[in-house]
């Protein structure tokens, strides 16, 4: 559950931290990057709780990761492409946590 808080807590600080004239705007975009997460439809069960997402869906897997480090570089998609780089970080933090991995593997 603090996952998922954080999934929706660190773009909200981010937004009102870096881009307070334009908040919710940025907010929304940054949350864009949680549409990833359509690819556990993909997968039987659709929620493990100890599986490790890094790795394991299509969205999150390493080729997509460099997709979304490159949007970092273009001013015009560097707000979604942190928003997506955020929910990478977090998924990863939660595989070492509950697996004890980085990556899936």
């Amino acid at each position: 559950m603090v996952h998922l808080a954080l999934h929706l807590l660190v773009p909200l600080t981010i937004a009102l931290t870096l881009f307070r004239s334009a908040w919710l705007l940025s907010f929304g975009i940054l949350m864009l990057g949680m549409l990833i997460d359509v690819d556990h439809l993909l997968a039987t069960p659709v929620y493990d709780a100890g599986r490790c997402s890094i790795g394991f869906h299509p969205l999150h897997g390493l080729v997509p990761i460099g997709l979304y480090l490159a949007l970092l570089a273009h001013e015009k998609t560097r707000l979604l492409g942190l928003g997506l780089c955020i929910h990478i970080a977090l998924d990863a933090i939660d595989c070492q946590l509950t697996s004890g991995v980085w990556i899936s593997g």
